[in-house]
């Protein structure tokens, strides 16, 4: 009986590529989160199973939060939590991404925390403020000055790394820095007396958190991403609620290492945003109301600080339909 070589070599090949499409299906979404309360909030998700509930197969690999960005980057996750400002860093980068759901926004965690003896953000004029220059608090601080008739060069700026914070401060060679909690708190403990003079629940909506999707992955696996969304809504509830928040905030203290105490006051710090108010912010308008007026903001931020070269193009950034499925 004769067999054609090139009937074996088709059968083969064709049992290879069901084999792979059949590891493709089958490979859950996965997802790089880090510390920051909007994103340590899907521990609560994992912990109860809610994503096999809901029939979706995801794994959140945990990070420190630049490391996330690269590895989404480099196309090792199909997703990354991050700021809208840095979606468009990243993708600047060549890491594409769509944004298709808010997780919240900073509404006090990042600030700017001057020495003690200053007491507003007017008394920063002339001297020295450290920040991480072209990343959130950088923008925080041009947006505090702008409110308040100042401008940049109203103040001396020291780049100095975010983590590194409270040794700048204590060192006594700044009157301010700026960063987001735990750092900012960490540096008022190592300076006793000093204080926050201006923060992100001064200007709601300055920085948002979202889930940012490989935009491939988005549209292959887009009923499985809408699964996700449900459960977050789910998780906003469950924090939110005064009878299962004790549960909540254990959970996610536990995520972090630090006690439910410790954690409480930081994720006060966190405008959780449920789907309902995500819906509204997704609305294309100009203003820190919107996700697209925001990220308008950081993008004019990004390019006058050189952080990229060329505006970003925003509706290619920014996916609400799937916000108006839900």
């Amino acid at each position: 009986m004769k067999i054609s070589l090139r009937k074996v070599i088709g059968s083969i090949f064709g049992a290879a590529m069901l084999a792979a499409s059949a590891q493709t299906i089958a490979a859950p979404l996965t997802v790089g989160y880090s510390d920051w309360p909007g994103w340590v909030a899907w521990q609560v998700a994992i912990q109860k199973h809610w994503f096999k509930q809901a029939g979706v197969d995801v794994k959140f690999e945990w990070f420190d939060y630049s490391a996330s960005m690269d590895a989404f980057t480099a196309g090792k996750l199909d997703a990354v939590l991050m700021t809208n400002g840095d979606a468009l860093v990243t993708g600047a980068g060549g890491g594409k991404s769509a944004m298709i759901m808010l997780t919240d926004y900073s509404n006090g965690n990042d600030m700017i925390v001057a020495k003690p003896g200053i007491t507003s953000l007017e008394q920063l004029k002339g001297k020295k403020v450290a920040v991480e220059e072209g990343l959130v608090e950088h923008l925080l601080l041009l947006d505090g000055l702008k409110k308040h008739g100042m401008k940049q060069s109203d103040v001396t700026l020291v780049n100095a790394k975010t983590n590194e914070m409270p040794q700048v401060l204590a060192s006594g060679e700044v009157a301010a820095i700026g960063a987001w909690q735990p750092v900012a708190g960490e540096a008022m403990r190592a300076l006793p007396g000093s204080r926050p003079v201006y923060t992100s629940a001064d200007e709601p909506g300055l920085i948002y958190d979202v889930l940012a999707v490989n935009p491939a992955s988005a549209q292959r696996h887009r009923a499985q991403w809408l699964k996700v969304i449900k459960v977050w809504d789910r998780v906003v509830k469950y924090i939110n609620d005064p009878k299962t928040q004790p549960d909540a905030v254990r959970i996610m203290a536990a995520r972090v290492g630090v006690s439910p105490q410790v954690y409480l006051p930081l994720l006060k710090g966190t405008k959780l945003l449920d789907v309902a108010a995500g819906k509204k912010i997704f609305q294309k308008h100009t203003g820190f109301g919107s996700l697209y007026g925001s990220s308008k903001v950081a993008d004019d931020f990004n390019v006058a600080n050189g952080v990229y070269k060329t505006h970003q193009d925003l509706d290619a950034y920014i996916d609400p339909s799937f916000m108006k499925a839900e």
